[in-house]
């Protein structure tokens, strides 16, 4: 029986049913931007992973500063509880993680980290903190929160909450969801003009005022929406979040777990607009994506309010909390980041997929072709023949994972002009082959 075979009679993968009949594809190899595929017919692939591994492999597979850091601490030890405990590679990353973290004159900064297991946990416990800051502020009945539509937080029962209560990935759940405040999504900066900004901003003011008394913060994924459409909208409506989220007195939380260390061209999204939130949270690259962590940071206040307050404590504590293992393996990625040329390599890759992308509008298929950072994105006018798109990309050298009526990619910050080359041309390549023959296929959701 074959390793597929044998996934297929007992594993479970994501948004895809038990056993399924989805293609699958055996990881044999991973090294720089590559991996080494075996499919069902034993036929071996070389393929560019265009996906950074689900947007976290930012520095690419088997990299020897991070196997390193990897292999170090495995000599002193690999895992510790962190109550009563502490150690050094949780101190160092929480002191790297608040030195690096969006700053503004005016504003305090975000210099409390608490250390998660992921990026959906990172937002539970900020929401969870929200509520708790409120309480110890003497407004017990603020227990909602004002989210925008489109948005995606995760797939935790909090998280799921402040997700798209329609369009997202969790209308199986609406008895979770139906508690929240949704405002329209923001214009899309291809087409934003500043009355469209503005129509938007009054209409969030008026959802924010009228229902203040009930709000503890807003939470947005600044500048680009990820899993929930890889929309991108106007850095001025970071501006109006903060402004809004101050009259009201409401703490505004930015989910950067997608955004952050560089993606969008800044090293976080919020540097965009020049924009501090109250809190923030951080994931997928931390670790360059060789383990699962993420973090949440807070402002000082934020922290001594709750500290301060009838619980006294933020109520949270995962078991493997700061990881040892992952935090060093963290403070190698984030170190590589604070000395690297990250900056100049997102850039140019920024210009690789505008440039290669491009041609992709000539295909009756395409919607539109958009791209900030190192994100580049297809969007289809209907939906993406999944299995179909996946198997054509992959004859072109080129590992994707696309979902709803979109082909996108996040490649490694590592990958050369040729190689997003390859990749822009693949998955325009796979398009044409798939959708300009037929009626396109609704595929799974991610």
């Amino acid at each position: 029986m074959s390793l597929i075979q044998r996934d297929r009679a007992r594993l479970w993968h994501p948004y895809a049913p038990a056993g399924s009949s989805l293609p699958l594809w055996e990881v044999v190899a991973a090294d720089g931007v590559r991996l080494r595929l075996r499919d069902e017919d034993g036929t071996v692939h070389e393929v560019l992973d265009a996906m950074s591994s689900w947007w976290s492999v930012i520095h690419g597979y088997r990299h020897p500063v991070l196997d390193a850091a990897a292999k170090g601490q495995l000599d002193d030890f690999s895992h510790v509880m962190f109550g009563g405990l502490t150690h050094a590679p949780a101190v160092e990353l929480a002191e790297r993680l608040a030195d690096m973290a969006p700053s503004a004159p005016g504003r305090a900064r975000l210099e409390r980290v608490f250390l998660a297991d992921s990026g959906s946990v990172s937002v539970e416990v900020a929401l969870k903190l929200a509520i708790q800051f409120q309480t110890a502020s003497g407004k017990p009945r603020r227990q909602r929160f004002l989210s925008l539509r489109g948005g995606y937080h995760g797939d935790t029962f909090a998280a799921m909450g402040v997700c798209d209560p329609v369009d997202g990935m969790h209308a199986a759940f609406p008895g979770l969801l139906a508690g929240n405040v949704f405002a329209p999504r923001p214009p899309a900066t291809a087409t934003a003009t500043p009355e469209a900004v503005q129509a938007w901003a009054s209409e969030l003011e008026r959802l924010a005022e009228a229902n203040s008394g009930e709000l503890a913060a807003i939470i947005v994924e600044p500048v680009l929406q990820g899993a929930g459409g890889m929309f991108m909208y106007p850095a001025e409506c970071l501006r109006v979040l903060r402004r809004v989220a101050d009259q009201q007195g409401l703490l505004l939380i930015f989910d950067e777990i997608a955004t952050g260390f560089g993606r969008t061209g800044e090293l976080f999204a919020a540097g965009h607009a020049g924009v501090v939130p109250d809190i923030m949270c951080v994931g997928k690259a931390l670790t360059g994506g060789y383990l699962t962590l993420a973090a949440m940071l807070c402002t000082g206040e934020v922290a001594e309010t709750v500290s301060g307050g009838p619980a006294g404590a933020l109520l949270h504590g995962p078991t493997f909390m700061a990881n040892p293992l992952a935090c060093a393996v963290a403070n190698a990625s984030l170190g590589m980041i604070d000395g690297g040329s990250w900056r100049q390599d997102v850039a140019r890759i920024s210009a690789g997929l505008e440039s290669g992308l491009t041609s992709g509008l000539g295909l009756e298929a395409v919607r539109e072709i958009r791209t900030i950072g190192a994100v580049g994105v297809i969007e289809l006018h209907d939906g993406v023949d999944v299995p179909g798109v996946t198997r054509a990309a992959i004859r072109n050298g080129v590992w994707v994972r696309p979902f709803r009526n979109l082909v996108y990619t996040m490649p490694p910050y590592i990958s050369t002009a040729a190689e997003i080359e390859t990749i822009t041309a693949g998955m325009v390549a796979a398009v044409a082959e798939v959708h300009e023959q037929g009626t396109a296929w609704s595929g799974d959701a991610a």
